[in-house]
């Protein structure tokens, strides 16, 4: 029974290992195509690992200016999450203790998520050619601030559902103003919830190809526009391609490690119940 139990243990590992090794081998190969030569990307069979470094191929992009549109990328996504927050929370909490606008209305919110963004992006482009926000800061941050409110408020008045009533009710009495409510009882409260819901309107704004596509031209171009200029024609430079997309992956992977505790805690908030 004990061998059974191990052999068991043993496969499931396996299992697991074999399963990460699938799933980290993309990553892999981006980061070493980034810091290969032309000659080992095209070399048959695979140069698994290059021969020296090529620092180059992210020189050019710093040198050239191209690096500069995962700063744009990073200051849009993060003014849009912390827009998108504010104001999500304020409204799934109106929502969730006074039911404003009844029962219905949250589920409207979030029926605005599910509409296509190639539906809705040619008019919005007008309206910011009329307005002259096209290729601005905050024509982007507007608009991905706009898209992620519905699954902001969703996914908050879900984590404020689950605070017990009685402990704002017990610091109104003990003499809390309703904000002074919320910032030292709901937001506490919710703070795994709060940071897993920001990091995933963070990644929708941060990985947004069609509204930057539209809505950009050459001033605040953000890294997902950015790498099709790479491909071309007659041949693609892989090895910008691969080195910008290292550039606009690891801020993502930096955010989701220092958030990795709330993230799973806020996924997992709420899911057991009784």
């Amino acid at each position: 029974m004990k061998r059974s139990a191990n052999l068991r243990l043993a496969l499931r590992y396996l299992g697991a290992l074999v399963l990460t090794v699938f799933f980290l081998f993309p990553i892999y190969w981006l980061f070493m195509i980034s810091f290969k030569t032309a000659d080992e990307i095209y070399a048959f069979p695979p140069v698994w690992w290059p021969e020296t470094m090529q620092w180059d191929n992210y020189i050019v992009l710093f040198r050239d200016g191209d690096a500069t549109t995962v700063l744009n990328s990073f200051i849009v996504a993060g003014a849009s999450t912390v827009l998108a927050m504010f104001l999500g929370t304020i409204c799934a909490y109106s929502i969730a203790r006074f039911r404003t606008g009844g029962d219905n209305l949250a589920n409207w919110i979030l029926s605005q998520r599910m509409v296509p963004p190639v539906a809705v992006v040619f008019p919005i482009f007008l309206l910011y050619v009329w307005f002259g926000i096209v290729d601005t800061y905050l024509g982007l941050i507007l608009l991905y601030t706009a898209f992620n409110l519905p699954y902001v408020i969703w996914m908050m008045r879900g984590y404020i559902l689950d605070i017990p009533l009685a402990l704002e009710e017990s610091a109104l009495v003990d003499g809390c103003s309703r904000w002074q409510v919320i910032w030292k009882v709901v937001f506490p409260m919710c703070r795994a919830g709060l940071f897993a819901t920001a990091i995933f309107t963070f990644v929708f704004a941060w990985n947004d190809f069609i509204f930057a596509l539209v809505l950009t031209r050459t001033e605040i171009t953000t890294y997902t526009v950015q790498v099709t200029h790479y491909f071309g024609g007659q041949s693609n430079f892989w090895s910008k391609i691969s080195a910008m997309s290292v550039l606009g992956t690891v801020p993502v992977f930096i955010v989701v490690g220092f958030m990795q505790r709330y993230l799973v805690r806020g996924i997992s908030l709420g899911a057991v119940k009784g």
